[in-house]
């Protein structure tokens, strides 16, 4: 997964695009920047929401290390059924071998799920904070005399 600044903030492929606020009283390039400034500041501290750090979230963990626990179970959950399976059949070693494959295979899908979910989640939690932020902003704005889309 990519992650990048971009008009506002690229938090893995989610983009949280910034308000634009246009000068309705003639406020000047200047001006407008420090109201922008000052509203920023206004928004962090009123929601305790730092874009900053939003930005260096990291994305949760991913690679062969994650889920190692739920490929773990399953093989365990795996050889005992193969076992008791391969028990009544005459050859528990081989049920169990059987059954710890297709029980690591089963515990990687459920981790690969769980992954899948914990990512989501994180990119629901970062878009939440971002948009409550930059209403703020935007209110912050709108108070200076700007109209904000």
């Amino acid at each position: 997964m990519c992650a990048a600044i971009v008009n506002g903030v690229l938090f893995g492929s989610v983009v949280h695009a910034r308000p634009v606020a246009y000068p309705a009283k003639g406020q000047s390039q200047n001006q407008q920047q420090q109201d922008e400034g000052a509203c920023y500041s206004w928004a962090k501290s009123n929601t305790g929401i730092d874009p900053a750090a939003v930005a260096a979230t990291p994305p949760p963990p991913s690679g062969p290390t994650v889920g190692g626990g739920e490929r773990l179970r399953g093989a365990a959950r795996g050889a005992a059924g193969g076992a008791a399976i391969g028990a009544i059949a005459g050859d528990a070693g081989k049920g169990a071998a059987i059954g710890a494959v297709g029980g690591t295979m089963v515990g990687g899908a459920r981790a690969r799920n769980n992954q899948q979910a914990a990512a989501a989640n994180s990119q629901a939690q970062t878009q939440g904070a971002m948009d409550t932020f930059y209403r703020a902003w935007g209110a912050c704005m709108s108070g200076r005399g700007y109209t904000v889309k």
